[in-house]
């Protein structure tokens, strides 16, 4: 059954690319983590996507929609032009295997909102693999001798978008571990070194310097100690000297730990579950910014360039297009990426009711995966919406120009009667399931 559901979302992916209208391919490869990061990440994934497959397909735009579907979304659109909000500024795309099922401006780009963290997403994956790491490595420049490190601490970022606190608090307590608990030179920031999504590295290093020794530690820092395990030590490294930043790698210096970010999966479900713009822009950027993103997820979904149009990869400001059927096939081609590894799109979207994150504020239906995003005057929602009589039913709807909360309260209407229509589901089906493994991050002492 599961062999033929994939099958199904195999063809779906399909149906969306032969509609595309253009040509593309993709690149995909999977690798474990290098010791070298910085050169890790100028590499792509090789190996090609059955979604990147399909976008080689040139026919016209999916047409012929369920006709009763199709009524009750013109419906909706209807309601919104009712209350002011031009029809031109709304777009619907509704699917469930291989048929449409709804379509109302579906290749139309409209402002995406935070939809444009499943570019991000998908353009991550397509780049580096569900399995990725991001690698800070940590070195000395001295003998340590009797708890004192004789020279400087140097930290080689790797674009870690989650290096946060609680990563910090763990690195301290390994380099006590590794008979550190005093420096008498400086801590030494090289590469792209993000601390608490900072992206001025001498900010981020002067926060690790202060997270490092628990003498120095404020407020904030103390009560995410708090969430930490009963027990977990406070950590002990002063560091004599100041923070200073270095353009390469001192040549006299000596690897004592690495630490291994979360796999790539899991930094996407923290960024998703929770919006965090921050945090996307620094894997967005990851990737070689905006541009590219747009480029390698409309590749990858097996859609036009121009249905995925992005100034950067949050979501911030309304140039931020995305037509609706784009975001669907982006989901999709995620979906292709994940399977090999056994996991679905909940891997790295939000389960409503199971998730903690900013859905806990909607009204949408149960046992959904999706995302949402919202500006002033822009509220987008898509995602996969699981039922008794149609199966996953994928749906993107993107409204803008006017009240983003009324918007929300007709989406959440408009998933209802759905649900209503088609029965709603007790237990999330196979292709809406998390892998279930623990996902976290480590450190790792090599000298």
């Amino acid at each position: 059954m599961l062999k033929i559901k994939r099958l199904i979302v195999s063809l779906s992916v399909m149906l969306l690319a032969m509609g595309a209208g253009c040509t593309g391919n993709s690149e995909n490869k999977t690798s474990a983590p290098e010791t070298n990061p910085v050169k890790k990440e100028t590499q792509e994934v090789k190996s090609e996507s059955p979604a990147a497959q399909a976008s080689k397909l040139v026919t016209s735009p999916p047409s012929n929609p369920d006709p009763a579907i199709q009524q009750k979304t013109q419906q909706y659109v209807k309601q919104l032009a009712a209350k002011g909000f031009t029809a031109k500024a709304q777009g619907v795309w509704i699917q469930s295997g291989n048929t449409l099922l709804a379509n109302h401006q579906g290749t139309v780009p409209l402002p995406a909102a935070s939809l444009t963290k499943v570019a991000t997403s998908l353009a991550a994956l397509s780049t580096y693999g569900a399995d990725r790491q991001f690698i800070t490595e940590i070195g000395a420049t001295g003998p340590i001798q009797n708890g004192v490190l004789q020279g400087d601490l140097v930290i080689q970022g790797a674009e870690d978008p989650f290096f946060v606190w609680e990563e910090a608090i763990a690195l301290g307590n390994t380099l006590n571990q590794r008979g550190i608990k005093r420096v008498t030179g400086n801590l030494v920031i090289v590469g792209k070194f993000y601390m608490n999504y900072e992206q001025s590295a001498l900010k981020s290093g002067n926060l690790l310097k202060q997270a490092l020794n628990s003498r120095l530690w404020t407020a904030p820092i103390a009560n995410q100690y708090q969430t930490l395990p009963p027990g977990t030590p406070r950590p002990q490294v002063k560091i004599d000297g100041s923070v200073q930043l270095s353009p390469i790698t001192p040549s006299q210096v000596t690897p004592i730990l690495r630490h291994y970010s979360y796999p790539l999966t899991e930094l996407l479900k923290k960024m998703n579950s929770y919006s965090n713009n921050k945090m996307a822009q620094i894997i967005a950027d990851s990737v070689g910014g905006a541009e590219v993103v747009a480029e390698k997820a409309a590749k990858a979904a097996g859609v036009p360039e121009n249905e995925i149009q992005l100034i950067n990869g949050s979501g911030l400001g309304e140039e931020n297009k995305i037509s609706p059927r784009a975001v669907i096939a982006m989901f999709l081609a995620i979906q292709q990426y994940l399977e090999p590894k056994n996991m679905t799109i909940a891997d790295v979207f939000a389960v409503v009711g199971q998730d903690e994150g900013i859905l806990e504020q909607r009204q949408i239906p149960p046992l959904s995966v999706v995302k949402s995003g919202s500006l002033n005057r822009v509220s987008a929602l898509a995602g996969a919406l699981p039922t008794q009589q149609q199966g996953i039913v994928w749906f993107a709807v993107l409204n803008s120009g006017g009240d983003l909360e009324r918007f929300r309260a007709e989406q959440e209407v408009l998933l209802k009667s759905f649900v209503q229509q088609w029965g709603g589901v007790s237990s999330s089906p196979a292709e809406l399931t998390p892998e279930g493994k623990i996902k976290t991050s480590r450190n790792e002492i090599v000298n």
